[in-house]
């Protein structure tokens, strides 16, 4: 606007009154007439150059940040579209996890009610814990909350004078402590989501566990409540030490409600091994469908935030796109009228 006037005032006809386009008489005028026909805000942006130089810089820098829009526009939806077949995937997977959940607990409940019988003593010593997290995120405080009650529980332990040690599966949970917590890390598994996680695996774990000889056992994971909740807990698990320096009367007491063929004693050890495997299995098994849920949840809201978005970025692409009509149409009736 400011050009097209300063033009207008520059070729007036001889005889006639002539106007200095640098005069703070021009600009005033110029400013008037750019409030009156573009508006405020635009104005402002219009008169923000110098001269012809001025408003062709404005043109570009408006051209430059539609462009910038649109790509944008296009990037948040790319995203979503990702969201929401992630959020699909999650929801297929949920299925499946959830049944081999329910039909492992069966088998994996009376293995633990039978050493949860077993009385336990708090008595100083190393404490290890176990935690079970996953390999992917996108999913929640699923990984950082089991993180979180690893490290929380670890520090109480060694406030109380304990040594502590801990062994993990899952890439993010061990991402998350091993900067910190590296020197008191025993074993960590890695990349076993990648194949159909199965009783079999879980009893190489047990093996690895049964093999570093605990003091006493926490195994830290996420209890699956329902699909929008699910709750991080540190259970104690009875290790064979423990059962050792354990009061036989109180042991006897509590084992023998139940028969062994061949006797107890011969079994025992066979018998705890199986229990570790069975305690890690049914933990890992609530652990994914807990990670899944939590996924399904993230993704959803990861698809209406880009929906928001991309609703907040066409409105300000609208708006900078009839600004830069509306400069244009100034612009050709300006010219019209001049001639």
């Amino acid at each position: 606007a400011q050009a097209v006037l300063r033009w207008r005032l520059a070729t007036r006809r001889p005889g006639r009154a002539q106007i200095d386009t640098g005069s703070p008489l021009a600009t005033r005028a110029a400013e008037m007439f750019a409030r009156r026909f573009v508006g405020p805000a635009l104005a402002r942006r219009v008169l923000a150059g110098d001269g012809a130089a001025g408003f062709v810089d404005v043109q570009c820098r408006q051209a430059a940040s539609l462009k910038t829009l649109k790509a944008r526009m296009r990037s948040v939806e790319n995203m979503k579209k990702i969201t929401k077949a992630m959020k699909m995937v999650a929801a297929a997977k949920l299925k499946h996890d959830e049944k081999r959940m329910h039909m492992a607990m069966p088998f994996v409940k009376p293995v633990q009610d039978l050493f949860e019988r077993l009385p336990r003593e708090e008595k100083p010593g190393t404490v290890t814990f176990f935690g079970l997290s996953s390999d992917k995120g996108l999913c929640g405080g699923i990984n950082s909350s089991v993180a979180k009650m690893s490290r929380n529980s670890m520090n109480e332990e060694e406030a109380k004078g304990n040594a502590t040690k801990f062994m993990g599966i899952g890439a993010k949970g061990i991402a998350a402590l091993k900067r910190v917590y590296g020197d008191r890390f025993t074993y960590t598994f890695e990349e076993c989501g990648k194949v159909p996680w199965n009783f079999a695996t879980a009893s190489i774990v047990a093996e690895q566990i049964s093999a570093t000889k605990p003091t006493k056992l926490y195994v830290c994971s996420n209890k699956f409540k329902s699909l929008v909740a699910y709750e991080t807990t540190a259970a104690r698990t009875v290790t064979q030490h423990e059962v050792r320096e354990m009061d036989k009367a109180e042991f006897s007491k509590a084992m023998d409600v139940y028969s062994f063929e061949p006797s107890i004693y011969e079994v025992w050890d066979d018998l705890h091994e199986f229990y570790y495997a069975s305690v890690i299995h049914g933990a890992f098994l609530e652990g994914v469908v807990s990670e899944q849920s939590a996924r399904m949840g993230a993704m959803e809201n990861a698809t209406k935030n880009a929906s928001e978005m991309l609703e907040k970025i066409s409105l300000v692409y609208n708006r900078a796109r009839q600004a830069k009509i509306t400069t244009e149409l100034c612009e050709i009736i300006s010219g019209a009228s001049a001639v």
